[in-house]
């Protein structure tokens, strides 16, 4: 999902430019891409980088597959609303694919973000160095709690939430980040929507009510771990 503000064009840096004579999958974008090949198209990004890194030039959909444990025709059937990026005997370029994801999920700029609630997780998501590297910048660190203001996460201070609506507006905050306590979620999401954010990520253990042309994606851990403790038990009774 591709933050409201979010515009297109502008590669990250460190990311290539478009090649000309190529597809920019300009075709697929207006017909709209199937939210489980958006939910992909991150995982494949990591992979991409990851390739680069090794300084692998070319992959085929079968090596890029198995990178990222995707059935390598569902791969390609994704890769196809972006455009035709491949290269039949040869495989995709590596470096182009890369920046052609990264543009269509609005990742080749510089968002700006905020995470609201410095607790354990908070603390661990502002001092978590990845973000930059994939397109996105930690602007403010907001807390309810007055002991908290001013001291340093990160390297950056922790301002009060009578801060919210003025960080939001000054630094024209793409995504909000809620790590509160569930109980304080819900304001903290309303007060991240009146002020205009419409993209949220909540690790609140609560579902949150938001009005139309917001998106929110909520991250679990302890559904996540649930999960894992099913196929644990599943593997004790096959055992």
């Amino acid at each position: 999902m591709s933050p409201a503000r979010a515009t297109r064009g502008t590669p990250e840096q460190g990311l290539p430019r478009p090649v000309a004579g190529r597809s920019d999958g300009s075709d697929a974008r207006t017909r709209g891409i199937p939210e489980a090949t958006v939910a992909r198209l991150p995982v494949y990004l990591r992979a991409l980088v990851g390739l680069s890194e090794r300084g692998i030039g070319t992959c085929s959909s079968e090596e890029l597959a198995a990178a990222t444990g995707v059935n390598s025709s569902k791969l390609r059937k994704d890769l196809s609303y972006l455009g035709s990026y491949g290269t039949r005997g040869v495989g995709y370029d590596v470096e182009y694919l890369r920046y052609q994801i990264a543009r269509e999920i609005g990742v080749t700029q510089d968002l700006p973000v905020v995470i609201v609630g410095i607790g354990n997780l908070g603390h661990a998501l502002a001092n978590y160095s990845g973000f930059s590297s994939r397109g996105f910048r930690i602007v403010a660190l907001l807390d309810a709690d007055p002991v908290r203001v001013g001291e340093e996460v990160g390297g950056l201070p922790i301002g009060g939430l009578d801060d919210l609506e003025d960080i939001v507006t000054r630094e024209r905050i793409a995504i909000g980040v809620i790590a509160t306590p569930a109980a304080a979620a819900q304001e903290v999401c309303d007060r991240l929507v009146g002020a205009g954010v419409t993209s949220i990520l909540n690790f609140a253990p609560t579902v949150l009510a938001v009005p139309d042309g917001v998106d929110v994606r909520k991250v679990d851990l302890s559904i996540e771990l649930q999960i894992l403790a099913y196929h644990e038990q599943r593997k004790a009774v096959g055992a």
